[in-house]
């Protein structure tokens, strides 16, 4: 009788109302066995789960699943990132509450993740708009306040005109906001910081101590925060050019070596200098005033057209009292990077080389490579950046750069102006503190309130949290917050006059930089987090293996780890400062685009409606419904612009879900991009049917049957294949290598199908061999394809559920394989190999390869040379 299909339409529910019903998933803080917390990064609740969230997911659910099978407690949480500017616009768009868009969005995305089968503890699920959650947060900025770590001040942010609130330099991008795409423009502001610049060599250290972390991900921290060791030198104005009040400029530079190829001076445009010179020169005014205008990342000053003004104030050179150099105001330099001046080399500095260019000042080359000719070597249109001699440069001339480095600032220190020194070394950090104003309303509120005569008040912990108002407006521009006419209005808690609360919110980010930490005990009402739970001997953290996209190399890690340090120092964690000991960062999900027309003019149609067709090598597409033809484009990222989106309840509907999450995990290594195909897609769907073909026809003859591993005979090979399957496969897992995992299950099940025609009539040992052969084989798919795994374990006659099986352990004398294989070599070139037993002495190996053919036809009938064999590793016949 022929075995029915799997039908995963039915069986999926089934199992998952099971899982529920058994509460399988939700965690004890207390139960028995080591603490295992695997994280993927919550997703913001946009409206609809996207392929990428199915393998994030997936890939967290395979570890989840694995390390609870092998013993752990594991902690394997889902919340909402639910604060943001989507749904401000959808609200004003619509016409809605963000928190009612917000929520309906959560309960539809809940919906479809659980189609997924995800071994997620559903009990600890918070979104971080909930005023509960937010509470905390409320709590801990007025604890980094007073801990000295938060601070109010007035400062040049980037100002989003179209989303009208303020922007961190990490979400300007090229210029442009990250949402809006909008310039940007610099405003002064009164903003408030997280001070993360205190902790920025504890930041850049910490990076050594994770080496399960990707190198490319600490590379671009460790580049974000920039550390450089330079020196700081005062150069002496020029005192007939110089403004009233004005005598010296302060430079940091990285580069002293090169102070005698300087040909000017560059300051930023609200330097103190600069403001000075321009109270009596209008040009220089307007020129600061179209410099204010432009972008403020680093992205867009690097590529924007380097422009600058003369002041007309000189500097004295610090070795050369004759020597003096024009000081400009330029638009690639910024006052919060260093001391907000710079001397200009032109010779080894491109940028520097193109600003002296374009402004006719002198190009001295003062380093060049070894071997060179001094009197010859020139510098006209590309800088010379690389290590060399020092030429041009007087008592430095001859020296490497770095020994030119250390003759400066040593005589500099020698050297003092009004009692300081006139160079002093000093170490300085790209990174900024976290400007976490905004000007919105659905974001955490600031707990502040402004009193004329108190001046910014933290509002007391027993009045937080300070919530949001439900009845917002959006018809205005700018923030509800500011417009709405009761809820700014408050009591100062000093004096108790009429004052006004903060009506910024937090960034975002703040959100999403402590969510790993209440997720270990988010019931806990009187603290962000619970002691005895977060991190310690009985505590979660640090996240044993978080798993996101690389774009959140930079801020949300970043951010998480000084938010770690901050808790600390608060009371909020124990000793834990790296939050994520594991980090994985997997690829995106790809798909050709497909359009209708030809050209760019060509309108994108999404794959549902797209028929693709193969004949000799040749594809063609067209239109399912008209016929008309489509033309394929490249593969790209999954994206809505594009339509080349595959909706993941299409293929959950029409696969089942562990086919899909199967696929994500077999198609290619994790860490890389993988492409969608359909074709892909039905491969996976048959490997599941022909795994469920395989049990369902093999458990009848194998019901009652105990499960041996079988040591001698024909099913040893069985028993063999079994256990290196399960040794391999564990550790695959373990290194998050799905996709080998998934590749040697394929060959265990090419090693089983063809024995379940003769399974019947097996002798007991076979039977046994084979018993616990597809026994392991439903523990080792169950984290891959939990449903399928179940439905299996069922036909198998399996006491409970599959998902509370133990991982199987594997014989370590089972997978040492008795035979090698040798590569045989003829006069040093390998001919063949060799397959024999690993304990055979060396004239059994030298005779066995003597009687191959490959080296009987070299040898022509003639006794050779010599034979040397290297014991398990190689034989060389030499003829």
């Amino acid at each position: 009788m022929a075995t029915e299909r799997y039908n995963p339409r039915a069986s999926e529910p089934k199992w998952q109302k099971a899982w529920d019903y058994a509460k399988l998933f939700e965690t004890k803080n207390d139960a028995p066995g080591e603490k295992y917390y695997v994280l993927e990064m919550f997703p913001y609740p946009s409206g609809r789960i996207h392929m990428g969230h199915v393998r994030n997911y997936a890939m967290g659910d395979v570890v989840a699943r694995y390390k609870r099978a092998k013993g752990f407690n594991v902690l394997h949480p889902m919340g909402w990132d639910a604060f943001g500017l989507p749904a401000e616009n959808a609200a004003r768009d619509n016409k809605v509450n963000p928190r009612d868009w917000t929520y309906a969005n959560i309960e539809t995305m809940k919906g479809q993740l659980k189609t997924m089968g995800l071994s997620l503890d559903w009990a600890r699920e918070f979104a971080t708009c909930d005023p509960s959650y937010y509470r905390h947060q409320q709590k801990m900025f007025l604890d980094f306040w007073k801990a000295g770590l938060v601070e109010r001040r007035n400062a040049k942010v980037n100002w989003d005109p179209v989303d009208m609130t303020v922007l961190a330099n990490e979400q300007v991008i090229d210029g442009r906001g990250w949402r809006s795409g909008a310039p940007v423009e610099q405003r002064d502001l009164t903003q408030w910081f997280f001070k993360i610049t205190s902790m920025a060599q504890e930041l850049l250290d910490g990076l050594e101590t994770l080496p399960r972390w990707p190198e490319k991900v600490k590379l671009m921290q460790s580049n974000w925060i920039g550390r450089s060791e330079g020196l700081q030198i005062r150069w002496k104005l020029d005192p007939a050019s110089a403004p009233a009040g004005e005598s010296e400029l302060e430079v940091y530079t990285t580069r002293p070596d090169t102070i005698f190829g300087a040909s000017f001076m560059a300051i930023a445009a609200d330097h103190p200098l600069a403001k000075k010179a321009a109270e009596n020169n209008p040009r220089l005014a307007s020129f600061i005033e179209e410099i204010k205008r432009s972008g403020t990342s680093a992205a867009e000053i690097e590529t924007a057209e380097k422009k600058g003004f003369d002041t007309g104030i000189r500097v004295v050179h610090p070795f050369d009292e004759s020597w003096t150099l024009p000081v400009y105001v330029a638009n690639f330099v910024l006052m919060d990077y260093g001391t907000g001046a710079i001397f200009g080399c032109p010779s080894g500095d491109q940028r520097d080389l193109d600003f002296a260019n374009k402004y006719g000042l002198p190009v001295v080359p003062v380093v060049m490579p070894e071997g060179a000719d001094a009197a010859t070597f020139q510098i006209t249109e590309e800088a010379f950046t690389d290590d060399g001699v020092m030429i041009n440069s007087r008592f430095l001339d001859g020296m490497k750069p770095a020994e030119a480095f250390d003759e400066v600032a040593q005589r500099l220190s020698g050297v003092t102006i009004g009692g300081r020194p006139q160079g002093e070394r000093k170490v300085q950090f790209r990174l900024r503190d976290w400007l976490i104003s905004r000007q919105r309303y659905w974001g955490c509120p600031i707990p502040v309130v402004h009193c004329d005569d108190c001046g910014a008040v933290p509002v007391p912990a027993d009045q937080l949290p300070v919530r949001l108002p439900d009845d917002v407006s959006f018809d205005k521009p700018g923030n509800p917050l500011d417009h709405h006419p009761t809820w700014k209005h408050a009591a100062c808690p000093n004096c108790g006059k009429d004052a006004r609360r903060d009506t910024d919110t937090m960034d975002t980010f703040v959100d999403s930089s402590w969510y790993f930490a209440r997720f270990t005990d988010p019931w806990d009402e009187a603290q962000p987090t619970d002691l005895a739970y977060v991190d310690g001997p009985n505590g979660w953290l640090p996240v044993n293996q978080y798993i996101g996209g690389i774009e959140h190399a930079i801020l949300h890690l970043l951010y998480s780890r000084f938010f770690a340090r901050a808790m600390k120092v608060t009371g909020h964690l124990n000793s834990v400062e790296e939050p994520f000991q594991g980090l994985f960062t997997q690829g995106m999900v790809v798909h050709e685009t497909y359009r209708l027309g030809s050209g760019a003019n060509g309108t994108w149609v999404t794959p549902a409606e797209v028929k693709v067709d193969e004949t000799d090598g040749t594809r063609r597409a067209s239109m399912i419904t008209s016929g008309e033809d489509v033309t394929i484009g490249p593969i790209e990222k999954m994206s809505k612009s594009k339509k080349n989106v595959v909706d993941p309840d299409d293929i959950i509907a029409g696969y089942g879900a562990d086919t899909a999450r199967w696929f994500m995990l077999s198609d290619s290594p994790p860490e890389r991009d993988v492409i969608w195909t359909e074709a892909g897609v039905e491969g996976a769907h048959r490997f599941v049917q022909r795994v469920w073909r395989l049990i369902s026809e093999i458990a009848p003859a194998l019901a009652g049957v105990s499960p041996e591993p079988a040591r001698e005979g024909n099913a040893a090979s069985t028993s063999k294949a079994v256990h290196k399957t399960v040794k391999a496969v564990g550790e695959d897992i373990e290194k998050l290598g799905f996709n080998k995992a998934v590749a040697r299950l394929y060959e265990l099940v090419n090693v089983l199908s063809p024995q379940v025609a003769g399974a019947g009539a097996a002798d007991a040992t076979t039977k046994a061999a084979l018993r616990e052969a597809v026994e392991a084989l439903v523990r080792m798919i169950a984290p891959m394809m939990p449903h399928l795994a179940e439905e299996c374990w069922a036909a198998l006659g399996g006491e409970g559920l599959a998902a509370n099986q133990p991982w199987p352990e594997f014989d370590p004398a089972l997978v040492v394989d008795d035979e090698i294989v040798l590569p045989v070599q003829i006069n040093g070139k390998k001919r063949g190999d060799l397959t024999i037993a690993r304990n055979a002495d060396q004239s059994a190996v030298e005779e066995a390869a003597l009687a191959l053919d490959v080296v009987r036809a070299a040898l022509e009938g003639k006794q050779p040379r010599k034979v040397i064999v290297v014991p398990q590793r190689i034989v060389n016949v030499v003829i």
